[in-house]
């Protein structure tokens, strides 16, 4: 690793970590300063509830958590939180070497005396610890959250803590599988418009999945791994497909390490 350009692309990122990371906060905020008015009447909620069809309850994942309890109703807000972990690391994977290359920096980097494997590890710790820092402060938030807005009744504290343990490997599967599509394709303009058909496209795929009840759609979408519904409910992971999504993050990087040493970099004569 080289301390200056790992230095570099964390100094880089402290505003999109920042940004991201209030978001977050804010997002959580909003919706659990909602629990105390959802607990106080849940017989009517429920009601309401009931109301709606069962496709529209499926894209939320609404089946299968209990609003009543603060670990169900926090599990609903952690699939919003889901999508926009999943947003933020796609885009940094996405943007971690094709931004140099579609700005014709990428040359001059390369032209110090260092190796690509050095160049790529140094730019991956440092987007590796940026990713870590939301996760802290995301975890903070949330736990605070909870301390404020949990009121008198009883909660599953383990619930909560495997939901925020599955954020970790959530963001790396999205980070590893982004960078190693930005390696794959020859020139990217813009990580936008990808990081959010990446995070969205599989959303929705595990969206249509729990309407239709197709279970081996289940196993393209990353939310559907980590489902909050069946995490409180079984308190634990699939370890199977824990394992397999392990597997992806370390091939992805693997193979994103043997493309970055054969692509060709362009130059800006």
């Amino acid at each position: 690793m080289n301390r200056a350009i790992y230095r570099y692309e964390l100094r880089q990122r402290w505003s999109s970590v920042g940004i991201w990371a209030g978001s977050l906060a804010a997002l959580l905020l909003t919706f659990m300063a909602l629990f105390p008015s959802f607990s106080a009447d849940m017989a009517a909620m429920n009601q309401v509830l009931d109301n709606f069809p069962p496709e529209f309850k499926a894209v939320f994942g609404l089946n299968a958590l209990n609003l009543a309890t603060l670990e169900g109703y926090f599990g609903f807000c952690f699939v919003f939180c889901q999508l926009c972990l999943a947003i933020q690391a796609a885009n940094y994977g996405l943007g971690l070497v094709s931004v140099e290359e579609d700005e014709l920096t990428a040359d001059f980097l390369l032209t110090r005396p260092l190796s690509r494997p050095t160049i790529l590890t140094s730019k991956l710790l440092a987007t590796l610890t940026s990713l870590l820092v939301t996760q802290i402060l995301f975890w903070a938030v949330s736990l605070a959250s909870i301390a404020m807005f949990r009121g008198e009744g009883p909660y599953e504290p383990r619930a909560i803590m495997l939901l925020l343990g599955s954020g970790v490997i959530f963001q790396l599967l999205f980070f590893s599988l982004g960078l190693m599509i930005s390696l794959m394709v020859r020139r990217m303009h813009s990580v936008t418009p990808w990081s959010l058909g990446l995070a969205f496209g599989t959303y929705v795929i595990g969206a249509f999945s729990g309407i239709l009840g197709d279970v081996k759609l289940e196993y393209l979408s990353p939310f559907k791994h980590f489902d909050p519904g069946k995490i409180i409910r079984d308190l634990q992971y699939d370890m199977p497909v824990l394992i397999v999504d392990v597997m992806i993050v370390v091939v992805a990087i693997s193979v994103s390490y043997w493309l970055y040493q054969k692509r060709d970099i362009a130059s800006p004569s």
